[in-house]
């Protein structure tokens, strides 16, 4: 028994060994990083500078549209008087100064100054009042600079009221001088 225990311990021990003598797993190298096929070497091409659409000028787009499309959008913009009187007041000058600037970009348009007034007065009054605002009005375009052939004027006297009523508001609204583009 003594020889019996003696093997079973050697065999115990060898089994060890060879189970802790186990050998390690072989380490693979990392595989080598794939080649990189060398592309051929392309020239860079320089792409022409893209092509700018030309910006329309305000001259040309003003010619592109009808008379009566300008003169929907309004360009120019009225004026207002006081009662009974044809000055130009002190608020409407910046307002043909504006419209003085337009008519300076755009140097073959021609207007029409249309002189107005309230219902108040005969109508024979008011038209002689409503010629004198519309000539007050070239006048003063005219101090600034636009040739006086390029202008028109009418007057409607009271014949065209923009309000109806019959109150102080609504005949301030109608003493105007307002204007209307007649050639491009």
């Amino acid at each position: 028994m003594k020889k019996f225990f003696i093997l079973s311990l050697v065999c115990l021990l060898a089994m060890a060994f060879t189970v802790s003598c186990k050998p390690k797993a072989k380490q693979v190298a990392p595989p080598p990083p794939p080649q990189v096929k060398e592309q051929p070497k392309v020239e860079k091409v320089e792409q022409p500078p893209a092509v700018k659409k030309p910006e329309i000028s305000e001259e040309e787009l003003f010619m592109a549209k009808s008379l009566d499309q300008i003169n929907r959008e309004k360009p120019l913009l009225m004026i207002h008087f006081d009662y009974d009187k044809y000055s130009i007041r002190e608020d409407a000058k910046p307002v043909l100064e504006a419209d003085a600037a337009w008519l300076k970009k755009l140097k073959t348009a021609k207007i029409l100054i249309e002189g107005h007034c309230d219902e108040r007065g005969t109508e024979d009054y008011n038209l002689a009042l409503g010629e004198k605002r519309a000539k007050s009005t070239f006048d003063y375009l005219v101090s600034l600079g636009i040739s006086g052939d390029r202008i028109k004027m009418i007057s409607y006297g009271k014949s065209q009221p923009l309000d109806m009523g019959q109150d102080e508001a609504a005949w301030q609204k109608n003493r105007r001088a307002q204007f209307l583009v007649i050639e491009k």
